[in-house]
């Protein structure tokens, strides 16, 4: 069989893109692949001609199948009309699509998604909230960008699960340490802005979190500093040495478990043109709340006991 050639478009470049980038290029030197990774730069547009420059291209050098991470809910459907049109696979990462079905009636290239199920990020969100404040609280809620599907799909989610006594108080950030560090920043120079008002930071994504945490380090009230750091700070995606360190040095309370998808993607796309079948339209990966939910309801019971005591 001929050398396969895939293109992987991410979104950007942060932690967890570079980690899929990595994944991408180690899963072609182990099926024998080649791989070329483009990054967006947060830029739907850029990614959109990124694409639709390798879909035109000459057909000696069109690859065979397009993994890509969309920024926007529409996830690039058109450039994937173009790209099955042509005879090139089309692989969604980490994003729920209602147009593959589609794709899989008009042509026989792989087409299918495969992703992280971000509602379930949410609901995960919402238990270690509940966990952390059993008798509930306040939370700044630092999201995603308000275009992406993810960061809505997280956020529906946390409100399905999170009880009502945990009241939330949500940020924008972009998918990036220093858009949250920005963000935050920007938002504690507001009068109301106070550590007392807040019991806790959650972040839908481990970078964003470290961000946040930054921007408080860097209060230049020493006092509400102090108090800012002593607040528990959890995130999302948990990588080996950046979420799970971090909470592994008590930098971060939690984080979730979301592993890459371009590794397996690949492999399912292999495995379908040796085969000639579709992969299930849809594949979940496995999510864990790190640590684990029983350990957070513990250091919750721990928080709540020792508010109590000052209190009295």
């Amino acid at each position: 069989m001929k050398t396969l050639k895939f293109v992987v478009s991410l979104p950007n470049n942060n932690s967890y893109q570079k980690e899929q980038a990595a994944a991408a290029t180690n899963a072609a030197r182990q099926l024998g692949a080649e791989v070329q990774i483009l990054y967006a730069d947060n830029d739907s547009i850029m990614q959109s001609q990124q694409l639709l420059e390798i879909i035109q291209s000459h057909k000696e050098s069109k690859p065979d199948a397009i993994l890509f991470e969309p920024l926007t809910s529409t996830a690039l459907q058109r450039v994937g009309e173009a790209a099955v049109n042509a005879g090139i696979g089309w692989i969604v990462l980490n994003c729920d699509v209602d147009y593959l079905e589609r794709l899989r009636k008009i042509s026989n290239v792989p087409a299918f998604a495969i992703t992280r199920d971000h509602t379930e990020i949410g609901r995960i969100q919402g238990r270690q909230f509940a966990a952390l404040l059993p008798q509930g609280g306040n939370v700044l809620y630092i999201q995603g960008p308000a275009t992406s599907s993810a960061a809505i799909q997280r956020t529906t989610g946390l409100e399905s699960a999170k009880p009502s006594n945990i009241q939330v108080k949500a940020l924008r950030s972009q998918w990036s340490e220093e858009s949250a560090n920005q963000t935050v920043s920007s938002w504690l120079r507001l009068s109301t802005s106070t550590a007392g008002s807040i019991d806790l930071v959650g972040c839908q994504y481990d970078g964003i979190a470290m961000g946040a945490l930054k921007a408080f380090q860097n209060h230049i009230d020493s006092a509400e500093r102090q108090k800012w750091l002593h607040i528990p700070f959890t995130g999302v995606d948990g990588l080996r040495e950046e979420g799970q360190a971090w909470v592994d040095r008590g930098m971060l309370a939690a984080t979730i478990l979301t592993p890459t998808t371009t590794q397996l993607g690949m492999q399912m796309v292999i495995d379908a043109l040796k085969k000639g079948i579709q992969p299930p339209e849809r594949t979940l990966m496995e999510l864990k709340s790190y640590p684990s939910l029983d350990q957070l309801a513990t250091r919750g019971k721990q928080m709540a006991s020792q508010k109590t005591r000052k209190s009295l």
